[in-house]
């Protein structure tokens, strides 16, 4: 398996929104009033560090999904030499949630299995590396604590964060979405946290077209997820990692994630 699909047609609501107690660059700032996570600069643009932690975990081809009018993104990855990875781009023609983004990658998907991961997320090449070397469908999992101890993310945002119900041979049984704490107490210890890191074969697509939108409104992964657990009856094999993932959602992450990207070697 060597295909991966970005999801990067996110509005970027939250990076557009001001923040007085946060100190940015200029380039850094003009590059958050679009909302666009991928091309904030952290020396060079964020999507970078992924997309070359991609080819550092040998995918080779990979498609961008973005919005209509995200010129910027493209014109950008045309420029750019490219050595160890081809990249491709999508259009999600509206924002109807991550399922459909997905949806929108079939053409260069194929008849292959794929990784689906978000652009403003930093993945462990262990994830990435795991997930390659599955069968399948397969998420990758990420344990609670090592987010708390090494991450980027604020600890009370990855306390809301989606947490998976495995069940034997650990096979993902459902990701519940925002747990309370009743449901966290009862969930086996460690908690394995979901932050959308993906191996899907081309039969989610079908998930993805029969899914109903929401209470937002939107077709969402994880309902596909279900679909094909519930409804497909194909498992889903968990690949259990401790290390974390680092994210871009707002402009306070700016200064965090920075720190953490130091000395990463980028070569796409």
């Amino acid at each position: 398996m060597d295909k991966a699909v970005v999801l990067a047609r996110g509005l970027g609501t939250r990076m557009k929104r001001a923040d007085d107690e946060t100190i940015l660059s200029d380039a850094e700032r003009e590059a958050a009033d679009t909302g666009v996570k991928g091309l904030i600069p952290i020396d060079r643009p964020f999507l970078d560090y992924l997309l070359s932690a991609l080819a550092d975990a040998g995918y080779r081809r990979v498609c961008l999904v973005v919005a209509p009018d995200h010129d910027a993104i493209r014109s950008y990855y045309r420029r750019v030499p490219l050595r160890r990875i081809a990249i491709d781009f999508a259009v999600q023609v509206e924002p109807k949630g991550t399922a459909d983004a997905v949806a929108a990658a079939a053409p260069f998907v194929g008849e292959d299995d794929f990784l689906v991961i978000n652009s403003d997320n930093y993945y462990p090449g262990e994830a990435l590396r795991g997930l390659r070397d599955s069968d399948g469908f397969a998420t990758a999992l990420f344990e609670r604590e090592s987010m708390l101890q090494g991450s980027n993310i604020p600890a009370e945002r990855i306390g809301m964060f989606a947490v998976a119900r495995l069940g034997s041979g650990d096979v993902l049984e459902r990701i519940i979405e925002k747990p309370d704490e009743a449901t966290l107490a009862v969930i086996p210890k460690p908690l394995w946290l979901s932050m959308n890191c993906w191996r899907f074969t081309p039969a989610v697509f079908e998930a993805c077209r029969r899914i109903r939108p929401s209470p937002r409104g939107e077709l969402e992964l994880p309902d596909a997820v279900q679909y094909v657990i519930d409804v497909l009856r194909r498992p889903f094999h968990a690949v259990m990692v401790r290390a974390p993932v680092l994210d871009l959602t707002s402009r306070r992450d700016v200064a965090t994630i920075k720190p953490k990207l130091a000395g990463i070697r980028v070569e796409l």
